[in-house]
């Protein structure tokens, strides 16, 4: 079964730093684009950050640019993103998404992907 597991949500307070994973089981992450979203409730929802199949290219949107980090442990197939200075305008469910046959590049919208996890809630509040 293929399938995508996030964990590493929580509640956090403001200034403070998450470490959200994304494990890939039944098939392997490194020939995938891996990327995370993230939706507000009443928002639309927004890509954050991917790392592309293969060389593992980077690439963040402005949203979180400068307070994230993708990357990926091909060992244990798994992508991470790695949230910094957390505001409470970052609380969201966070969500990965895998998508194959995509060259150097990501894609852009939630639908372009092939699989997607269930998400992570995270919360930041004092």
């Amino acid at each position: 079964q293929l399938q995508l597991v996030e964990s590493g949500g929580g509640l956090v307070q403001p200034g403070g730093s998450l470490r959200l994973s994304c494990a890939a089981s039944g098939f392997t992450l490194v020939d995938y684009a891996i990327a995370w979203f993230r939706q507000a409730p009443g928002k639309e929802r927004e890509r954050l950050s991917c790392i592309s199949k293969g060389r593992g290219i980077t690439y963040y949107d402005y949203y979180m640019k400068g307070r994230s980090t993708i990357s990926r442990d091909n060992a244990k197939n798994t992508v991470y993103l790695q949230l910094t200075n957390l505001k409470p305008e970052d609380t969201a469910v966070y969500t990965c998404a895998a998508r194959g046959a995509y060259g150097d590049a990501c894609p852009a919208a939630f639908n372009e992907f092939d699989y997607w996890g269930q998400g992570t809630q995270v919360t930041v509040s004092s």
